[in-house]
C-alpha cells in the first residue's frame, strides 16, 4: 500500500490514481493523515478500489506524515560519509538529533536559502506504525508502518557554529525536511534492507548509495532508540545519508538559487526541491 496526504487529506495511491480514504471508506477512517495510526491494523487490511481513484498533481502532495510527535535524525550512519566528514565511525550507536517538525514539507517544493551554505543529504525515512518500547532488532520491522524518501537539508554555518554545534536548528529551517511522495508499506518493497538512494543537482548526480551500507540498519536503530525512549505511531526516523554531500567536497559546493535538487529511493519515489534566494 502507498498512502499519504493530498490537499491535506489522507489518501491511498493506486496505479489508477489517488483515492480519498475518508470518502472511499464511508467514514470508517478519518481525513487526517496522522490519524491513520490510531487504527493501523484495520487500515492495512482495508481494500481500496481503483474505481474511486482520480488523477492528481504531485505538486499538491503534502508531507505524508505531517505531524509526528517525534522526528529522530541519525548522523554518521554510512562509513564513507563519516570519512568525508573527517569523523570517526560510531561504534556503539550513531549520533542522534532532531529536525523540528515545522521543517516538514511535501515532495515538490520551493525552498528559501537562508545562506550560501545549504547542503543536501538524501535519506531513507522510517515511519513508525506501532508504539515501540524495548523492541528487539528481530521484531523491529513489525513496528514500521512504511518507508518514505527524505532530504535532511542542512545549513552548515549555523549547524557547526560553536561553542556547541546547533545540529537541530541548522537542519530545521522552513522546508528543510521534504518527505514523500508517499509512505510505502514494507510488504511492497522487494528488499527493505537494501535500497538504492541518491540525489542530483540540476541533473548532475551528487549522491548514490545503498541502504545495505548503513552501519546501523533500520532494525538496529529501532532497537537502540526504543531502549531509551518510546517510539510513537507516526514518528519519523531519518536514517542517515551516504557520501557525496557538498561540505565533503574539494572545493566545497552548496545549493544555489535557481538550482533543482531531485532525490530518489528505489521502490518508493522521488522528491523535487527548487531553491530561491531569501
Amino acid at each position: 500500500m502507498r498512502f499519504g496526504s493530498l490537499h491535506g487529506r489522507l489518501t491511498a495511491f493506486l496505479p489508477e490514481g489517488a483515492v480519498d480514504v475518508e470518502k472511499a471508506s464511508g467514514g470508517r477512517f478519518g481525513a487526517d493523515p496522522q490519524s491513520v495510526y490510531t487504527d493501523w491494523e484495520a487500515f492495512r487490511a482495508f481494500t481500496f478500489s481503483g474505481e474511486d481513484a482520480v488523477d492528481f498533481d504531485p505538486a499538491d502532495l503534502d508531507a505524508p506524515a505531517p505531524a509526528p510527535a517525534q522526528v529522530f535524525a541519525i548522523g554518521l550512519n554510512y562509513r564513507a560519509h563519516a570519512a568525508e566528514s573527517k569523523l570517526d565511525v560510531p561504534e556503539r550507536f550513531p549520533p542522534v538529533f532532531t529536525k523540528f517538525r515545522t521543517a516538514l514539507s511535501g515532495p515538490v517544493t520551493t525552498v528559501v536559502l537562508p545562506s550560501g551554505t545549504v547542503d543536501w543529504e538524501v535519506e531513507l525515512v522510517v515511519v513508525i506504525g506501532r508504539r515501540a518500547d524495548h523492541v528487539s532488532a528481530a521484531d523491529a520491522w513489525e513496528h514500521v508502518a512504511g518507508l518514505t524518501v527524505g532530504q535532511d537539508l542542512s545549513e552548515r554555518t549555523s549547524q557547526l557554529a560553536g561553542p556547541a554545534p546547533q545540529f537541530s536548528l541548522g537542519k530545521s529551517f522552513r522546508g528543510f525536511a521534504p518527505t514523500g511522495p508517499w509512505i510505502v508499506t514494507v510488504d511492497e518493497v522487494e528488499n527493505p534492507d537494501d535500497l538504492e538512494l541518491g540525489c542530483a543537482v540540476d541533473g548532475e548526480q551528487v549522491q548514490l548509495g545503498r541502504t545495505a551500507d548503513l552501519l546501523f540498519g533500520v532494525p538496529a536503530l529501532i532497537e537502540g532508540l526504543s531502549a531509551v525512549t518510546s517510539l510513537l505511531p507516526g514518528d519519523l526516523i531519518f536514517t542517515g545519508t551516504p557520501a557525496g554531500v557538498g561540505m565533503g567536497r574539494t572545493p566545497q559546493r552548496f545549493l544555489q538559487p535557481g538550482e533543482v535538487l531531485t532525490s530518489h529511493i528505489e521502490d518508493i519515489g522521488e522528491l523535487t526541491q527548487t531553491f530561491v534566494k531569501e
